[in-house]
């Protein structure tokens, strides 16, 4: 499997299949719509092959001259790979349409269903994994992408899975892939990255909103160093309130809601007053004081030979990340899973 895709490459199949899970890059060509897919199925299961493939051509009939236009916009050089679900019937047609116009066809053996088998082989694979923990409002995304610039090998969990990991994670906005799709752009990721080498990763929970950290990546993830940045509560509360102070107060209130448990009805009480009155560093005051305590709960659960604990001084990301750096050269363990 190549790291980046080095011709175009179209998906045959349905809209509905596209969507649930496609190759980062892909462009979704459908042979049929869903409800014509259903239908040649339908067919195939209850008449026979011959009559799908007949009412497959009666469908498609008259979108071909459309396909082919279309394929020259994405691929003008007349280069183009094709799959659909199992490098069957339907790729192999849109093949022979495009080959018989001129095209050079790559037809993906094996289709989507071997590369998705080719996705979940990448979690299996061992990285050097570094984690950057630290607790909520610490800056640790934006450190991890001023690391990334300063040219360190990085995977952004919580933009992968258009989250940021809490309850009010969505931030009112993001909407995230679905899982497959999220394990697809995962994969892809790691396969453009120097396994050798070490990959800074954020601390996070097995789920990141309705998403899951595959299993063996995040088993991983649990057994490597783990840099815990500690950074002062006031600045960590200054930094949330400008952060969430923006968003929609029906939307705080809710998602405050839904951790009343957790949070207890007086502190959810005093945390919905804040909100409305806009106070918004008393109400980042109230909920930290539940985020702090599942963050160190977690770190119980952590080898403690392999949590190292960094505080971070200054008042700007660059400067938190060289010495995150820094101290990553002082500890024994890191550099010996790099050597």
């Amino acid at each position: 499997m190549q790291s980046r895709i080095p011709i175009a490459l179209i998906d045959v199949r349905t809209p509905a299949e596209f969507e649930h899970g496609h190759v980062p890059g892909a462009f979704n060509l459908p042979l049929f719509s869903n409800e014509e897919r259903v239908k040649v199925g339908t067919t195939y299961k209850q008449v026979g092959r011959e009559e799908a493939i007949l009412l497959g051509f009666d469908l498609t009939g008259p979108k071909w001259s459309g396909f082919i236009k279309r394929v020259l916009e994405i691929a003008p050089g007349k280069k183009i790979g094709v799959h659909c679900w199992r490098g069957g019937m339907r790729s192999g047609a849109m093949a022979w349409a495009l080959d018989l116009y001129g095209f050079e066809v790559y037809v993906i053996r094996g289709g989507y269903k071997t590369y998705r088998k080719w996705v979940h082989e990448q979690f299996e694979k061992r990285y050097q994994l570094l984690i950057l923990g630290g607790m909520t409002g610490s800056g640790k995304t934006k450190i991890l992408h001023q690391l990334k610039n300063m040219g360190e090998q990085i995977i952004d969990l919580e933009d992968l899975a258009q989250h940021q990991g809490s309850t009010y994670g969505s931030m009112n906005k993001m909407v995230q892939p679905t899982q497959e799709q999220f394990e697809n752009n995962l994969a892809q990721q790691l396969k453009e990255l120097d396994s050798q080498q070490k990959i800074w990763v954020e601390d996070e929970s097995l789920t990141i909103g309705k998403r899951s950290v595959p299993n063996p990546f995040w088993h991983q993830m649990r057994d490597s160093a783990l840099i815990d940045i500690k950074v002062d509560l006031q600045q960590r509360i200054a930094s949330l309130a400008v952060e969430y102070g923006g968003l929609d107060k029906g939307f705080l209130a809710a998602c405050t809601e839904r951790i009343r448990k957790r949070l207890g009805p007086e502190q959810t009480k005093h945390a919905l007053v804040a909100i409305r009155e806009n106070r918004m560093e008393d109400f980042i005051s109230i909920v930290l004081v539940y985020y702090d305590k599942t963050y160190r709960n977690g770190l119980t659960k952590r080898n403690a030979n392999q949590v190292f604990s960094l505080d971070i001084t200054g008042d700007d990301i660059a400067t938190y990340a060289t010495q995150l750096l820094t101290f990553t050269h002082t500890i024994p363990v890191i550099e010996q899973a790099q050597n």
